[in-house]
């Protein structure tokens, strides 16, 4: 238990640590190269973060552990919602300007339901896979051309301006592309292994552990750059962070994994974690997407809501899995 203890700690620190430096890396090469910044906000600095989910589940499918695939992708979107906006909210209230937020939050909402329509029977075969991808290289193009038809975006403001006071020289930028890569694989395999193996030695399944340890751990990126955008009072950028995560989380994560492996899937993903993530992403849509002519506004108060769903979500998993086991 001490090693796979220990490999967890370190996996995660490394996990967090390599996925900055990537996105770091990978930003500052697509802006040499003329990327504009909106472009890279959506898609390198989305897939950045979303990086360590995607590695940990392919690996986690490659070593046939479905549950520990499935549950970091899901775990990693109720994460993202109920505790970082949460903690966020309750620091400062979350304002949504940006009209490309605002069609991309219905947009979360369907992919939500698709996912939860393709577990009804049990299983994420490589059809459902393909299906997932399709849908995710086609909003990606999607997102791309509407975020170029834009000619000034709260968010492509926020991303031109982080950019602009963290430039990099292309060697250095490219330097740090490579080695955040490569810890990332590195430290996402410690990560995968120690997890494993403290499930097995518990007694309880890899979904519990993906569902929660992998889960806050893999999400931790989302948490430091939401909140340094909070500090900045770039209220866009953080929720721009969570939504582009959950949708690479839903559909390239899962998609990913279930390619490389497809993915038997208990009902009680259904009933139990699905479903608390749809509940998440509806009220996540209600809240920042704004009516009536009124701006989307996630308030302190319901921060504590979302921060509360969580611990009550978290501490159901805890206390089922010491009574089952």
């Amino acid at each position: 238990m001490l090693l796979p203890s220990l490999a967890i700690l370190v996996g995660l620190a490394l996990l967090v640590w390599s996925a900055d430096k990537f996105v770091d890396g990978a930003a500052s090469t697509a802006r040499h190269f003329g990327m504009p910044p909106l472009l890279i906000g959506m898609v390198i600095i989305g897939f950045g973060t979303s990086a360590p989910e995607m590695v940990v589940s392919a690996l986690a499918a490659m070593d046939g552990s479905p549950g520990l695939a499935l549950g970091n992708a899901y775990g990693s979107n109720i994460t993202n919602i109920a505790l970082i906006l949460g903690i966020v909210a309750l620091i400062s209230p979350i304002a949504v300007h940006s009209q490309i937020l605002k069609k991309e939050l219905p947009v979360l909402l369907v992919i939500t339901l698709l996912s939860g329509v393709q577990l009804m029977d049990g299983d994420l075969s490589r059809a459902d896979a393909a299906v997932l991808l399709l849908v995710f290289f086609f909003l990606m193009g999607w997102s791309i051309w509407h975020g170029m038809k834009e000619k000034k975006d709260p968010l492509g403001e926020s991303v031109d301006e982080e950019l602009s006071s963290a430039d990099m020289p292309i060697k250095k930028a490219l330097m740090w592309l490579v080695i955040g890569l490569v810890v990332l694989i590195a430290s996402s395999r410690l990560l995968v292994w120690g997890a494993v193996s403290i499930a097995q030695s518990l007694g309880v399944s890899d979904l519990v552990i993906g569902l929660t340890i992998v889960a806050i751990g893999t999400s931790l990126p989302e948490l430091a750059s939401s909140l340094i955008a909070i500090r900045k009072n770039e209220h866009d950028l953080a929720l721009g962070n969570v939504i582009g995560s959950n949708l690479f989380n839903t559909l390239a994560v899962v998609g990913i994994a279930a390619a490389i492996h497809p993915l038997e899937v208990d009902q009680l993903v259904l009933h139990r974690d699905w479903s608390v993530m749809l509940v998440l992403t509806l009220s996540l849509f209600v809240l920042g997407y704004g009516f009536r002519g009124k701006p989307g506004r996630i308030n302190r108060f319901e921060g504590l809501l979302l921060a509360l769903a969580y611990a009550a979500y978290t501490g159901y998993l805890i206390t089922t899995t010491i009574v089952a086991s």
